[in-house]
């Protein structure tokens, strides 16, 4: 338990929300359009956090860079288009959230995420008026593993970065939480792909569900 702790904030694929289903879905989507054959669910969660260039690299192999950038283009364009088709909150998310606030614990997104893709996202889900603050990959001139967004983050909260806890699923993730100051709150229920190595991540504790949030928090 950590009695210092004043603000909350978290990644949004694999952290806060289920993305994979439209993520995937998107990649599916091109895959069939270029005739090749879709992957599975379980082939493709696992990539999920890592973004639209790592999902293409896994349905298409090292093409040509033009033929690859269109590709990107191309997922992008699908999945703005079904952003929230499938996308929820993790199970325990909103009872988390609702106790967060009760405590008068401020909170956030910070998220690789581009805003043109973030905002439709929060809006569809009825997500935009609760956190304190939302902050994209583009939102900034570095995102993460930088330090900068999470900083500005808390900045907007008003919570010096030491009295945060940042809650992600992926190595930048926990990265750019150490370097700002924060607690690193590993979330194993995300995405981790085979190769990850989250034993070598800079975390300073890990959950296995979105409740054990909470634990980490005095009442």
């Amino acid at each position: 338990m950590r009695k210092s702790t004043r603000g909350v904030l978290f990644d949004l694929d694999g952290t806060l929300l289920d993305t994979a289903p439209d993520m995937g879905g998107a990649l599916n989507a091109l895959l069939i359009e270029q005739g090749l054959d879709a992957l599975s669910h379980a082939t493709i969660r696992p990539h999920v956090s890592r973004g639209a260039r790592a999902l293409v690299r896994l349905g298409f192999g090292n093409p040509p860079e033009a033929i690859f950038a269109e590709r990107v283009a191309r997922f992008l364009a699908i999945y703005g288009g079904r952003v929230a088709l499938e996308t929820r909150p993790f199970a325990e998310i909103p009872p988390v959230l609702d106790a967060l606030e009760q405590r008068g614990i401020a909170w956030g997104i910070v998220t690789n995420k581009p805003s043109r893709l973030t905002q439709p996202l929060l809006e569809a889900l009825g997500m935009t008026s609760r956190p304190r603050v939302v902050v994209s990959g583009d939102t900034f001139p570095e995102r993460k593993p930088s330090p900068m967004p999470l900083l500005q983050a808390a900045l907007q909260l008003g919570v010096p970065p030491e009295h945060c806890i940042f809650l992600g699923d992926a190595e930048c993730d926990m990265q750019a939480a150490r370097a700002a100051r924060m607690f690193a709150l590993g979330a194993r229920y995300g995405y981790f792909a085979s190769a990850d190595a989250p034993e070598r991540w800079p975390v300073d504790a890990w959950i296995d569900s979105p409740g054990e949030l909470l634990d980490w928090i005095a009442p």
